[in-house]
């Protein structure tokens, strides 16, 4: 069977934005196009370097796709700022670009990118396939339950950039399924989830020795001020979750290999962005 890589468009986006020493301008230096060609770039790289022989999709965040988790908590992230105004403009342009390399993409109105990735992730373990999700969000971590699921970095060394499900007990002290419990714990700043006061990483993995979860932790191990939070610290485990069964129209993914994709400047060329 093919092997899937997943891309969470928004991130890839961001890097693209953010990352390159210069920026990258229309000939006539009046538009600002770093996002669809360092989007485009790095897309073609990562594939030429771990997924020639892969099906490629990308997902991106729907604008209202936080809206549920808000709903659960309403500090869910809040604290993040606007994006600029060109790192928007450069979405669609971005989308344009997927059409014209041939690789497939979604924005699932009022769903995230995460859930999205996930339902899709197991959809393809459903059917045998191995799936690689090219992110740095941690909160994919729970996925690699799943032996055959990996997270790709492509902006770390080398010998660095995949993390599997055997990785996670030694760097992190739990298992990939205990995630959510252990960030529910310690918290997750880039979600804007604070945790319980006066548990960190060593603390929340303690709780969380021999595979326990919330649920199972002996009450005489918990502070009086810890137990007083554990409703709110549930609903952060809830809102930490991925919805592996999110609604997707069928027939997303077709078990394809995607073919070469071409150079960004031709792709920018092709769509008159220069």
């Amino acid at each position: 069977m093919t092997a899937l890589l997943l891309v969470d468009g928004h991130y890839l986006l961001h890097r693209a934005w953010y990352g390159f020493a210069a920026r990258i301008t229309s000939r006539d230096k009046s538009v600002d196009r770093t996002g669809v060609f360092g989007f485009t770039a790095l897309l073609r790289k990562a594939q030429a370097q771990h997924a020639t022989d892969y099906e490629i999709f990308v997902v991106f965040d729907a604008e209202d796709g936080s809206q549920a988790r808000a709903g659960q908590d309403s500090t869910y992230k809040a604290q993040r700022p606007a994006p600029e105004p060109g790192l928007i403009e450069s979405l669609a342009l971005v989308k344009h670009a997927l059409d014209h390399s041939g690789v497939r993409w979604i924005e699932q109105e009022g769903c995230e990118a995460d859930d999205v990735i996930a339902t899709l992730a197991t959809r393809a373990r459903d059917d045998g396939r191995a799936v690689d999700i090219m992110t740095t969000d941690k909160d994919y971590i729970q996925l690699l339950a799943d032996p055959s699921v990996r997270l790709l970095n492509t902006g770390l060394a080398q010998d660095r950039r995949y993390t599997a499900g055997e990785h996670i007990l030694p760097r992190y002290s739990v298992l990939a399924e205990q995630w959510p419990d252990f960030r529910a714990l310690m918290g997750d700043p880039a979600d804007n989830i604070a945790g319980v006061r006066g548990i960190g990483p060593k603390t929340a993995a303690r709780l969380l020795a021999d595979g326990r979860r919330l649920l199972n932790i002996p009450a005489d191990e918990l502070r009086p001020s810890w137990a007083e939070q554990w409703p709110q610290v549930l609903r952060w485990r809830e809102v930490i979750k991925l919805d592996t069964k999110t609604d997707l129209p069928d027939n997303l993914l077709t078990a394809a290999y995607t073919g070469p994709l071409p150079r960004a400047a031709h792709v920018l060329e092709a769509l008159d962005l220069w």
